[in-house]
């Protein structure tokens, strides 16, 4: 039901054609289920529904066949990536390589594989999936070594929850109205994020659009937070205290067994 509210919605408000699209281009009108999400004690993750319509300029239906891709990134953060390597019966840190602009987290949906929607090029140019993460290396770095690297970092982000890719993630009715759910977990970090939704067809992406997603905290985590931006010196020397106190009330108890 909900859905068709939406639709109603979008042909009675008269949406006029975004400048930067052609007379004959659709328009994708994209919603988050939540605007923002607050993260506060006990927070356990949540799922995000991305859903939306495609309609051509005079307020219909788009008229044709199309996919849709939805991309959800989080912010971009400095990430040091270390190689292990068992030398002596001891794992100990070989290699190592630094990324200036890797996602904290990483989702893609889409109502079909994303090789059978676009090339390789056009899933590059846009990130349509986990292998065409845009991550910006440091310094100079062999190609293999590099793709090395890219590869342990996505796949340390999958087991932590915070990369993933779903290519029946998202679902079409009519050729009007999609939906895609997608998870935050628990460990999901604060920022800003952008829910990017692409409309392809024949290979080609006729349209896209941007929705944002505000994570924070909120109440006493909050508080810590702001505390340890703006007082980093005294929250250090709070944290040291409170960690030999607690120290010296287990040695206590212990002592007291």
């Amino acid at each position: 039901m909900w859905m068709r509210a939406l639709v109603l919605a979008l042909l009675l408000s008269g949406l006029p054609l975004a400048p930067a699209q052609a007379a004959s281009d659709p328009i994708l009108v994209p919603e988050v289920s939540q605007h923002e999400v607050q993260v506060q004690q006990g927070f356990i993750g949540t799922n995000l529904l991305l859903f939306g319509a495609i309609l051509d300029p005079a307020g219909v239906r788009a008229g044709r066949d199309y996919d849709i891709v939805v991309v959800l990134k989080g912010p971009t953060v400095p990430i040091r990536v270390r190689e292990k390597e068992r030398i002596g019966g001891i794992w100990i840190n070989a290699q190592t390589t630094d990324f200036r602009s890797a996602p904290a987290y990483f989702a893609v949906a889409s109502s079909a594989p994303i090789a059978d929607i676009v090339d390789e090029r056009t899933a590059a140019i846009y990130e349509l999936g986990l292998r065409f993460i845009q991550l910006s290396p440091t310094g100079t770095i062999d190609p293999s070594e590099q793709l090395k690297f890219t590869e342990g970092l996505v796949d340390l982000r999958q087991r932590e929850g915070l990369f993933k890719e779903d290519e029946q993630g998202v679902s079409i009715k009519g050729q009007v109205l999609y939906q895609a759910r997608i998870s935050l977990p628990s460990n999901v970090q604060t920022g800003t994020y952008t829910a990017e939704t692409f409309a392809i067809t024949r290979g080609r992406v006729i349209a896209s659009a941007i929705a944002e997603v505000e994570v924070k905290k909120v109440g006493f985590e909050r508080l810590v937070e702001v505390f340890s931006q703006k007082q980093a010196f005294l929250y250090g020397l709070i944290a040291v205290a409170l960690s030999i106190l607690m120290g010296w009330i287990a040695g206590r108890l212990f002592a007291m067994v």
